[in-house]
């Protein structure tokens, strides 16, 4: 062991290590696989970085956050670790140049996203090299009844079987039991190789603020304005909350700034730059700021509006005090939150007639098909995210097996003259080659084929073809662009009752419905909790602790009920406008549920592509529950 810690100040100049670990780096390097909670800031990345360190091959990390890949990038480059990260915002010539050491065997750690799994070309790639550890950041993804279920992450266990992976690192700081044992059965993780450090940090101070609408703004401010100058976040719903309350704030002379994803990339990552070599900016932000961001001295954390859950509550306030100083964490609690949180799960939720259709539609098809997310979302008038889970249901279920995504078309541009690059090949290779580049439609610079096209017209493998480009790229003849992502299926089975199958899914989708509602009461029962805060969240992650001694509760706080402002009325004047609304005929709000989602402030992919967004009565009702508003609009819709 003193080896390892010597290797460690040698590879990172750190002095020790922290609680949990060593633990889980000796596991590790003993060929083990391993499930690590440790609470935000806690060191996770250290249990991976090590191991890649020591290990004979490549450590390949699955992070969803861009923001924490650039930062752990910055600094493995900086203690000289050949490490690199890939994602959206690279060029082609520094994806060209990964690649490239990636063949070479130079890179020992390699960043990547859950969703370049589905990148055809990335994983031809990686299936060439020897991984010996795979690190699944925001492990608790994994899980379909967790609070960030993500259907990327379900294939990842399959995957790493496929890739022969040695061993594997689930990293996550939010897992409650039933997610732990999720993510266990997952990747075989033996119940001895689950570290749990517990998620107690006594440097945190909790606090819950009942307020009304009317009075939040001016609480905020006098909040941030009787306590000392420190690095801020105040965590809000909506990104249009974000403006206004950043405006709020610089009005009444503090240094505010607005940041969530309706922002530019580079005007984000000039926010956070900013506030990272700051210590008295306050970001005003969606949820969209701080996963990843790595900054010590952030004193204070306030949830401006509820958040959507006791998990990612407990995400946020661990940005603050990694330095182990006091800092605060206030909650301004409201009821009215609990409406806008709760209708966008509703909202969410396919309707039975939308599943059945979906159903049809992939029975319908060939045994073996490929389909486009983005196309069925369109179809289906819903998110691409319920497309997904959709199939991966399907998928679980045993109905379908992924045959892999691919890429519908590719564009290439000749590095070299055409002669030089045949005058290379010979026989029946030289034809083939031919073939692939008469099979292309020739524009000004880039010629672009379709795989599955070409492989039809010329009787080969599509797969081949795919090689034949890549190969050509490697060598420095090519330069390739890929659009137009597909996955791919075979049907394994019909249903043998397809009304059953549907209602299954169904029930599926409102589970994960009433869990998400759920989540967000349990934080309404927390915010009027009158004992101590730290204890009823520490118990929901199933650790036990005896009352904290400095949250509001334990210095004697009593929050009380919480009630919404304004409970929802509909009167005479909102019929009239709901039926001129429905007499429109809008071919995007043709059912009731799409009516209500529109007037409650949800956007779908049929109402964002008719630009309803601009009408008048979008989110008119964004403050009223959403089965109300339902129950209303079939009222109306049935006269």
């Amino acid at each position: 062991m003193s080896s390892l810690k010597e290797q460690m100040q040698q590879s990172f100049g750190f002095s020790s290590f922290r609680e949990g670990q060593e633990e889980v780096i000796t596991k590790l390097l003993e060929g083990k696989s391993v499930l690590a909670v440790f609470p935000t800031g806690a060191g996770k990345s250290l249990c991976y970085q090590l191991p890649a360190i020591l290990l004979d091959g490549l450590t390949l990390v699955i992070s969803p956050l861009i923001a924490l890949m650039k930062d752990q990038l910055d600094f493995l480059i900086s203690k000289g670790a050949p490490a690199a990260r890939l994602d959206s915002t690279l060029t082609r010539e520094e994806n060209q140049k990964i690649f490239d050491e990636l063949y070479a065997g130079k890179l020992k750690l390699l960043y990547i996203s859950p969703e370049r799994l589905g990148n055809e070309r990335f994983l031809k790639a990686i299936a060439r090299q020897k991984i010996s550890l795979l690190a699944i950041d925001e492990a608790h993804c994994i899980s379909e009844w967790g609070h960030n279920f993500r259907p990327d992450y379900l294939k990842i266990a399959q995957l790493a079987k496929q890739l022969k992976v040695e061993r594997t690192l689930a990293l996550t700081a939010t897992a409650t039991p039933e997610v732990a044992t999720d993510v266990r059965k997952a990747f075989g993780i033996a119940t001895t190789d689950y570290v749990h450090t517990g998620f107690y940090r006594p440097n945190l101070q909790l606090s819950v603020l009942p307020v009304g609408d009317d009075d939040r703004s001016k609480m905020l401010l006098s909040r941030i304005k009787k306590r000392a100058p420190g690095s801020t976040i105040v965590y809000v719903t909506l990104q249009r909350t974000a403006e206004a309350v950043a405006a709020y704030l610089v009005k009444h002379g503090l240094q505010a700034t607005a940041y969530h994803a309706g922002l530019k990339n580079e005007d984000r990552a000039a926010i956070q730059d900013a506030f990272m070599m700051s210590r008295d900016t306050i970001i005003v932000a969606t949820i969209a700021f701080g996963m990843g961001v790595d900054k010590a001295d952030i004193r204070y954390v306030y949830h401006y509006n509820l958040p959507k859950g006791l998990e990612s509550y407990s995400q946020e306030i661990g940005r603050a005090g990694r330095d182990g100083e006091s800092s605060v964490c206030e909650m301004l609690a409201s009821a009215d939150d609990a409406i806008t949180l709760e209708n966008f799960s509703y909202g969410d939720t396919p309707e039975a007639e939308t599943i059945a259709a979906f159903t049809r539609y992939v029975f319908a098809a060939e045994e073996t098909f490929d389909v486009s997310e983005i196309q069925l979302s369109n179809q289906f008038d819903v998110r691409p995210l319920v497309v997904k889970t959709l199939l991966t249901y399907l998928e679980l279920d045993g109905y379908l097996a992924s045959t892999g995504p691919f890429y519908a078309e590719y564009k290439f541009q000749c590095l070299k003259p055409s002669a030089e690059i045949m005058g290379r090949f010979s026989g029946e290779r030289a034809e083939f080659l031919q073939a692939i580049f008469a099979q292309a439609r020739k524009g000004t610079i880039w010629s672009t084929l379709d795989t599955v096209e070409a492989s039809m017209a010329m009787g080969q493998p599509r797969d081949r073809i795919v090689t034949a480009l890549s190969y050509l790229e490697e060598q420095g003849d090519l330069l390739v662009a890929v659009a137009g992502v597909r996955q791919g299926y075979r049907r394994l089975k019909k249903p043998d009752n397809l009304e059953s199958l549907v209602v299954s899914l169904n029930e599926r989708f409102q589970k994960r419905e009433a869990n998400d509602i759920s989540r967000i009461r349990q934080v309404l029962s927390f915010a009027q909790h009158g004992g101590c805060l730290t204890q009823y969240l520490l118990a929901y992650f199933g650790e036990q602790l005896e009352p904290c001694g400095h949250c509001c509760g334990c210095l004697g706080g009593k929050p009380g009920t919480l009630k919404p402002c304004n409970p929802a009325c509909f009167n005479a004047q909102d019929k009239i406008c709901i039926q001129s609304l429905i007499a429109e005929d809008h071919e995007a709000l043709g059912s009731p549920r799409q009516l209500a989602r529109f007037l409650c402030g949800i956007t779908s992919p049929a109402t964002s592509r008719a630009k309803l967004r601009k009408h008048g009565l979008f989110a008119v009702y964004d403050s009223f529950p959403f089965k109300q508003v339902l129950h209303f609009v079939k009222a109306q819709v049935t006269r």
